[in-house]
């Protein structure tokens, strides 16, 4: 009998340094049965006042209000108007996406409370141009800028000239809310199959490909992609063009990529200011998306995930439901 001591295994290394509670779960909207009242609290809490989508929707009203130009201003496309909105916009997404990051990454005001991966942005990796995560993430981002302002001129010459139709609230109350309830749900089945097509094929390795350089992200990462996929990603503001909606229902969509996408990337769950929890941020539904690569290409909001089986729950037993699937693809 060997009298060998056999070495001590390492424990195994944790993936994520905080995740939400677990298992994440879909919204319950698409249950079958259905489930009204599961729906219905589900979806007052999605809007709690501290919740990015309810900060975007009052981003939204205020920059109709004080700072976009007047729709008859739109009637003729000329220099003033447009750097306006690309100026106010420049400045929205330096403001979202820089101030994250300096507050999180740069000055790390909070430490490491609340955040998903605990690697930093990569330095001196040939994968990034300039060799830097953050600089390559910020002019990539500074592209997409440039088609954020494209489809958000479009839409105001679009309603100066009549070629899309405006209402009011006055006018069309009941609407006006229910639109604003359902274009979260909109945007989330825009960015699915948009996101899905670009999984497939020479559009991954051509085009999506630049944005998973980022498996660990930060604020500047979420609009870091190819030129292609930038200008597609507001595509469907187009919806506006067959829906009769206002202004702040563009801006509150347009809001859900400029703003959301460097909120959803901040590889934080929460802020705390002052000490103390205050805005949510992230999202690990899309965490684990860039983590994991083949699971989580829509939003926790709608279905597809979870009809198509691509949905990860977070959970340790959904890791290897991916590592299976992916098995099972090789093996094909």
């Amino acid at each position: 009998m060997s009298d060998t001591v056999q070495p001590a295994k390492r424990p195994a290394r944790k993936t994520w340094n905080y995740t939400p509670a677990l298992p994440i779960r879909l919204a319950p909207y698409w249950d079958w049965p259905l489930r009204p009242l599961e729906s219905v609290f589900y979806l007052l809490k999605s809007w709690n006042p501290v919740a990015m989508r309810f900060v975007m929707l009052l981003a939204a009203i205020a920059t109709w209000l004080w700072f976009t130009p007047d729709i008859e201003r739109a009637k003729t496309v000329a220099f003033g108007w447009v750097f306006e909105v690309w100026l106010r916009n420049f400045l929205i997404l330096t403001g979202v996406a820089g101030g994250l990051h300096l507050f999180l990454l740069r000055f790390r005001l909070q430490g490491d409370d609340y955040r998903y991966d605990l690697r930093p942005m990569a330095r001196g990796a040939k994968v990034f141009s300039f060799k830097n995560q953050v600089y390559d993430n910020m002019f990539w981002s500074f592209v997409a800028l440039q088609f954020w302002t494209f489809w958000e001129c479009l839409m105001w010459w679009s309603y100066a000239n009549g070629w899309a139709t405006m209402i009011t609230f006055d006018r069309n109350p009941v609407w006006f809310v229910a639109l604003i309830v359902l274009i979260p749900i909109w945007a989330g089945f825009h960015f699915y199959w948009f996101h899905r097509l670009l999984h497939v094929g020479r559009l991954y390795t051509w085009v999506h490909a630049w944005h998973h350089k980022n498996i660990n992200t930060g604020p500047w990462s979420g609009l870091a992609m190819h030129p292609v996929e930038s200008f597609f990603l507001m595509f469907d503001t187009m919806i506006f063009f067959l829906v009769p909606a206002h202004p702040i229902h563009v801006l509150f969509l347009l809001f859900h990529h400029g703003i959301g996408a460097p909120t959803s990337h901040a590889g934080f769950e929460r802020l705390k200011v002052g000490g103390r929890d205050s805005f949510e941020v992230g999202d690990f539904f899309h965490q684990l998306h860039h983590k994991f690569f083949d699971c989580n290409y829509g939003t926790w909001e709608t279905p597809w995930d979870g009809w198509f089986r691509t949905f990860h729950d977070g959970t340790p037993e959904g890791d290897a439901e991916v590592k299976q699937r992916r098995m099972q693809l090789w093996t094909k």
